[in-house]
């Protein structure tokens, strides 16, 4: 039993830009409300594969969760796929180009795998919109409002 939720915007940046902070680990908490701490486990460049891993604060609960990098496609879509005891999260960021920034699309997925969390499912359901819709305009905000600073560090890499 599978629970999603999609949600879209327009971001007043070039796909290139918004895909940068997406792909920039160390910029999550920014934007992503329980992560405190997001880590790339693999050596490199990111890329499907890429191990990552996140130590998170959520609904009064400390840890951690892995993840990984599922697509890859520089500057059109990031999908990374946390999977842990309880459940597994598979976050989707899909950019398209407009005339004055990027339209971007981003899906959630919720698969409870513990009897715990299969439980949890009705308020998982009700409360993922609310928090999808929050992080996505958290996000929008971190990247039309990133300074010179940070913008040059995100086109070196």
């Amino acid at each position: 039993m599978s629970i999603s939720f999609e949600h879209a915007l327009d971001v007043f940046k070039s796909p290139d830009r918004v895909f940068a902070v997406l792909n920039d680990e160390s910029m999550t908490p920014q934007w992503l409300a329980p992560a405190r701490q997001v880590e790339k486990v693999t050596p490199g460049p990111a890329g499907p594969g890429t191990i990552l891993r996140c130590a998170y604060q959520f609904a009064g609960r400390q840890g951690s969760i892995d993840g990984q990098i599922v697509r890859h496609v520089p500057n059109q879509r990031l999908t990374i796929s946390y999977v842990d005891e309880r459940v597994e999260v598979i976050a989707d960021f899909r950019m398209t180009p407009t005339g004055q920034g990027t339209w971007l699309i981003h899906t959630v997925e919720v698969i409870p795998k513990s009897f715990l969390a299969q439980m949890a499912a009705p308020l998982i359901r009700s409360q993922l919109p609310d928090q999808a819709i929050q992080t996505l305009n958290a996000l929008r905000s971190l990247i039309e409002t990133i300074n010179e600073e940070t913008e040059t560090r995100l086109s070196q890499g």
